[in-house]
């Protein structure tokens, strides 16, 4: 077993306490991205929370998602209650985009799409060039596998076999304006990454278990093979009226939405 950072084990009853405080800090900035920190909380639990080690580095690419980044870093000690409070407020450090210089689990502004795989792949060859024990974990969305820079440093990871990178990738099947799949066609498929060179897995993206497990597997393969992990999930997992809508992307919620996205959590989380 590797050794991680925290002992969890109702790895249910953590999903469902970072969603509610998602749709607390969302609720409270009347704001929207709420979809998308929803899909990634449970990628979150296994490659930040469980697996990732002080040496490790870890980026939140699809940056929209970043309430689930401050919540994941919350839970780990690293953002005070009170630092958490301020979210989206004027003068705070957790702005709707993850910014960096302030916080230590969140090293480099995200949120362009497109701009964090080449940075973790950057880092993971400076590891491999220092001869460091590190990991360079990145999570990505599925519509961000359209960019050309995700493909110039995929191609960049393979020659430099950096086989200590691991991407994962929040494969919802939506992003900003439709399906995934109708705007520049399926780009985060298995094969497409297998036969450009990528030590290909595949998981649900809504089981911390599976995933851990899936992500052990993937560090002790030292095949000189850069990793990618596609996750299936669900936009909006966990909220009846947001799975798989699109415009839970943008829109903020009502008080009316807002208690029922809290009984739906509750009641499939913490029963």
């Amino acid at each position: 077993m590797v050794e991680t950072q925290t002992i969890i084990t109702d790895y249910k009853r953590l999903s469902g306490e970072l969603r509610l405080k998602v749709l607390g800090l969302y609720k409270k900035a009347n704001a929207g991205h709420i979809g998308c920190s929803l899909s990634c909380i449970d990628l979150l639990i296994a490659a930040l929370i469980q697996q990732k080690r002080p040496q490790d580095s870890f980026l939140l690419s699809k940056g929209h998602a970043a309430a689930a980044l401050y919540v994941a870093l919350n839970h780990l000690g690293e953002i005070s209650d009170e630092v958490l409070d301020t979210f989206y407020q004027d003068g705070t450090t957790l702005p709707a985009h993850p910014a960096p210089n302030r916080h230590a689990g969140i090293p480099f502004a995200t949120g362009s799409l497109g701009h964090g795989l080449p940075i973790a792949t950057g880092m993971a060859h400076a590891s491999k060039l220092s001869e460091e024990d590190a990991i360079s974990f990145v999570l990505m969305s599925d519509g961000e596998t359209n960019e050309g820079t995700t493909w110039e440093a995929a191609h960049y990871a393979i020659q430099n076999q950096l086989d200590n990178l691991v991407v994962l990738v929040d494969k919802n099947g939506l992003q900003g304006f439709g399906n995934t799949i109708d705007v520049l066609g399926e780009t985060a498929t298995a094969a497409k990454w297998k036969a450009i060179g990528f030590d290909v897995f595949e998981a649900d993206g809504h089981n911390p278990e599976a995933l851990i497990e899936t992500i052990e597997t993937v560090k002790l393969r030292k095949n000189g093979l850069p990793k990618i992990i596609i996750a299936h999930t669900i936009k909006g997992k966990g909220v009846s009226y947001m799975e798989n809508r699109m415009e839970w992307h943008y829109l903020p919620m009502s008080d009316d939405q807002y208690e029922t996205a809290k009984a739906d959590v509750i009641n499939a989380y913490f029963s």
